[in-house]
């Protein structure tokens, strides 16, 4: 999959925002772009494995391969900013700063997970991070989002909702509602849709008839733009301006991330719709951890043996979110009853 420049859609309005031009990382910036990305990855990987043992029960759909989408977009955001989003969710948790052993806790159903077993891989919330889920229907968290967002407006602060979405939630028609609702009352929302290519098996090219999504807000005068979702450089220049433009009151924004997901859209899900050759071309040649590792080798901002002590510290904090989830006790009967609408 070949790297996508970030392209404007064509809408012709005065205050059309412009192309994002790709900006390079300082070794900070980087350093922490990796380890972060890593950090997702290998919770990832270690949630599939748990999975497969019989620890995690229900549903379960992994973020790799997409980790630079949700780091480059949380690099943009402030304290009291906030972010709802789909199922496919762990990494946006951990991005948002979310302890490694409540989310593992939580997917493994056990009392110290951030709903205290309740809600498991789909269903977490943080208030406290800014997390507002992890929703299982398909699109039901855009104009969730999109109240978030009136509620900043209504309050009058300078707060930014991030509200994301795949590229099968996009043909949902609460989507729409909610773009007329945002563009109509210049709500602080950056919709940002995570385009992995096959919603939950189907091309894009097979459901949509517009299949730039960037373009799905034009007829409500709503700006957006394609972004290379594997570079979390151009991440995180596209989730500025986005940002900038809603926090100045412009209303809403749009940011299609081209992104890629490694494995199916579920546990359960074998991916027969593809070739291996295809996601074997993407890990080889568009990875987003790779091209991050590789940047930072080419630049002198560490050596191979502090990526290798990088890695190693997130194996270890994985390991122990693993080891806390498996050991934590399961929630009492009684929290059946606890926290719901009677």
């Amino acid at each position: 999959m070949p790297a996508v420049k970030a392209n404007s859609n064509t809408q012709t309005d005065d205050d059309q925002a412009p192309t994002t031009p790709l900006v390079e990382f300082s070794k900070d910036q980087d350093l922490a772009a990796y380890e972060m990305m890593l950090s997702i990855r290998r919770f990832e990987e270690k949630a599939g494995q748990m999975y497969g043992m019989g620890l995690i029960g229900g549903f379960c759909h992994l973020y790799i391969g997409q980790e630079a989408v949700v780091v480059g977009m949380q690099m943009a955001l402030k304290e009291g900013d906030q972010v709802i989003t789909g199922y496919r969710d762990h990494g946006h948790m951990i991005a948002c700063g979310m302890d490694a052993k409540g989310v593992m806790a939580e997917l493994t159903g056990r009392a110290h997970g951030y709903s205290k077993g309740k809600g498991g891989s789909m269903h977490m919330f943080s208030k406290e991070k800014g997390f507002y889920g992890g929703h299982g229907i398909v699109g039901a968290q855009v104009p969730l989002g999109t109240g978030l967002a009136f509620a900043n407006r209504y309050r009058g602060n300078d707060n930014v909702t991030l509200a994301y979405f795949g590229d099968g939630a996009a043909n949902q028609g609460q989507v729409y509602e909610s773009f007329n609702m945002a563009e109509l009352w210049k709500l602080p929302v950056v919709y940002v849709i995570e385009n992995n290519r096959y919603a939950m098996g189907t091309s894009s090219t097979r459901s949509s008839a517009e299949t730039n999504l960037s373009r799905r807000g034009l007829s409500f005068k709503i700006p957006g733009e394609q972004v290379d979702g594997m570079d979390v450089r151009a991440v995180k220049a596209a989730a500025d301006k986005a940002v900038a433009w809603c926090r100045a009151g412009k209303g809403p924004y749009i940011l299609e991330m081209l992104t890629y997901r490694y494995r199916g859209h579920s546990m359960s899900d074998p991916a027969k719709y593809r070739t291996r050759e295809e996601v074997d071309k993407v890990r080889t040649t568009h990875d987003p951890i790779d091209m991050v590792r590789l940047r930072v080798l080419e630049k002198k901002f560490a050596k191979e043996e502090d990526l290798k002590k990088i890695d190693a510290s997130v194996r270890d904090l994985v390991n122990e979110a693993a080891e806390f989830a498996t050991h934590d006790p399961e929630p009492d009967p009684s929290e059946l009853f606890t926290e719901i609408y009677r």
